[in-house]
């Protein structure tokens, strides 16, 4: 399926479960009066502060619980759990030791990524969230006249045609 056609199903989708909303201003009341259905998708600060969060919270969990201290070594290079298995086994003649080291490589790597994956998920929505903010901000400057009054709407209109 193409990007287009795949866009215009998942804006179908959403405007069936009314969960998209069109908001511009701080009432909440989309432009011209267009409804749920009419309105594209938006993402709202609030949304974007939730996911942050919950990345954040997510790298925090898998870094604790992913328990890379005692799978491989810890914080003074002492080896770990696993990589003293994989070390006896080794020192036995066991094939087993270099595939449990081989393991552990791997789980070190995948662990890292989500890890990573996570971190630049928060830090990434974080900043949207700031950059969106501050564009709100100068957008609503830019609808004021010098003295802070804000420009009618019929002079606003005239630019539209």
């Amino acid at each position: 399926m193409a990007f287009e056609d795949e866009w215009t199903q998942l804006k179908a989708d959403a405007r069936e479960q009314r969960s998209a909303k069109l908001s511009l201003d701080s009432t909440g009341k989309p432009p011209g009066g267009a409804t749920g259905a009419d309105a594209d998708l938006v993402v709202q600060q609030d949304d974007l502060g939730a996911v942050g969060s919950e990345a954040y919270r997510l790298h925090g969990e898998v870094q604790r619980r992913a328990d890379l201290a005692t799978a491989g070594s810890d914080d003074r290079g002492d080896a770990g759990t696993t990589a003293r298995a994989a070390a006896e086994l080794r020192s036995r003649n066991f094939s087993s030791g270099d595939e449990l080291y081989t393991t552990l490589e791997v789980w070190h790597s995948q662990v890292k990524t989500v890890l990573q994956m996570c971190a630049h998920i928060s830090n990434h929505l974080d900043y949207s969230k700031k950059s969106h903010a501050r564009e709100d901000a100068e957008i609503a400057a830019s609808f004021r006249r010098r003295d802070g009054s804000a420009v009618p709407v019929s002079e606003l209109l005239k630019y539209v045609k």
